[in-house]
């Protein structure tokens, strides 16, 4: 092995999104070295790193990995356990690259910071949407776009997901944060980015597999309707549509995650990779969701939702 080569930890290698960290590391000639997942099912490894130590015991994973550690430990684990396992491999003498979200409330994300100040290692959250061209687009046209105090955005993301994502961890709340930061947070990142800090909040669906409502932001008014539910997908639809409206512009996200993993590695590695401040605002707006009450339908809410109070999922529009 080369001197310069960098070797990684990882915790939840056997996880949906493992796979694309894993090629990750590969893509800038890491190496993976240890690894650990509650299921001894991850033969996955042997595509990538068939020599990496294994343990389903994480204690035991974080004891072997103190003295002489990794340069980095990547964090694919559930939601809930973000926060607690970065610090740990703060703790360890790591970097830490954390799948989103960081954390699930503020509280959280400031004692992470601290941490990552006493350790003198960082966290690099993974914001891959940042990195995708429709993002680039889009946050392109908004600064050109100087002249316009508040925009009209809609947002569309319906992820179809089957009986099993109910009964995971995903489906409990405690452990994702809910539909919106589980599948939303990365979307509801952009819109910080784009459009600035939040200034008010309303919803009018918050369930299981749905939610939807209002984000005021301070350039921007944004409708949103997020859903795991098959059948709130649009017309035309088989897959996951993912679509931005700003100012009646039409960005669309459905397709280009192939090499956003990769490609936020590279940024890692040559020094430009996100932050923890980077992440604030979407965990406090995420952690704000879960305890915004309902409003009745008064007013203006999303054309989605409209479509379903009617009572027919043949009504929903294709957003084309």
């Amino acid at each position: 092995m080369e001197n310069n080569q960098k070797q990684f930890a990882i915790i939840g290698v056997g996880g949906y999104i493992a796979p694309r960290h894993l090629g990750a590391v590969r893509g800038v000639g890491g190496t993976v070295v240890s690894a650990c997942d509650v299921s001894d099912s991850v033969g996955i490894i042997d595509s990538y790193f068939p020599d990496a130590e294994f343990t389903t015991d994480s204690d035991a994973f974080f004891a072997g990995l103190k003295g002489d550690a990794p340069d980095y430990l990547t964090v694919c684990t559930p939601n809930h356990l973000h926060c607690a396992h970065s610090m740990r491999g703060l703790k360890a003498g790591m970097d830490v690259i954390c799948e989103k979200p960081v954390a699930l409330t503020e509280s959280e994300h400031w004692c992470l910071t601290e941490m990552q100040g006493i350790s003198g290692h960082r966290v690099y959250p993974i914001l891959q949407m940042r990195l995708h061209d429709e993002a680039v687009r889009m946050r392109e046209m908004v600064r050109n776009d100087a002249g316009r105090r508040v925009h009209d955005v809609e947002l569309v993301y319906v992820a179809p997901r089957g009986k099993w994502y109910g009964a995971s961890w995903k489906g409990d709340p405690n452990k994702s944060g809910g539909v919106l930061t589980n599948i939303g947070v990365h979307f509801i990142d952009l819109l910080h980015w784009m459009f600035g800090s939040r200034r008010g909040m309303r919803l009018h669906r918050s369930d299981a597999d749905c939610i939807s409502g209002v984000l005021e932001l301070e350039s921007a008014r944004v409708c949103f309707f997020l859903s795991v539910n098959p059948s709130h997908l649009p017309a035309g639809h088989s897959g996951a549509c993912r679509r931005f409206s700003v100012d009646g512009d039409m960005f669309d996200f459905s397709s280009g995650f192939a090499d956003l993993h990769d490609r936020s590695y590279h940024e890692i590695m040559e020094g430009r990779g996100f932050s923890l401040e980077d992440t604030v605002e979407a965990v406090a707006t995420v952690e704000a969701a879960r305890s915004v009450e309902v409003s009745p339908f008064i007013g203006e809410y999303h054309p989605m939702l409209k479509a379903l109070s009617r009572g027919g999922v043949t009504d929903i529009p294709s957003m084309v």
